[in-house]
């Protein structure tokens, strides 16, 4: 199993949702981040003074997915965040041990 994490655009979740739900994937936590990478921020304007906004709105979506079908989520998350700006994001590919439903006890795949 993996868990992928996606850092997007904000205004992208609902396509990255859908495409995800397309494949099959119909779970998945999604945390409304701050941070920047290259893109390193932006000035703004406020009452005449200038200010640095260093930390701009993105969103995390995380899933956990079996082995088979990572490069699918992988393509569809590709597909649907891509803008061609600078600022569209990165994801994240970790191994996952473990997976335990906590209502019922079931493990792994049968717990995604």
């Amino acid at each position: 199993m993996k868990k992928i994490e996606a850092i997007i655009k904000p205004f992208k979740l609902d396509d990255v949702r859908e495409a995800l739900s397309d494949i099959g994937i119909n779970g998945m936590t999604v945390t409304e981040v701050r941070g920047f990478g290259r893109q390193k921020g932006h000035t703004e304007l406020y009452r005449g003074a200038e200010y640095m906004v260093d930390f701009l709105p993105k969103v995390k979506v995380e899933i956990i997915v079996a082995d088979d079908i990572v490069e699918q989520c992988l393509e569809a998350i590709i597909e649907t965040a891509q803008t061609g700006k600078i600022g569209d994001g990165k994801i994240f590919v970790y191994d996952v041990e473990r997976v335990i439903r906590i209502r019922t006890g079931e493990e792994n795949e049968e717990a995604i």
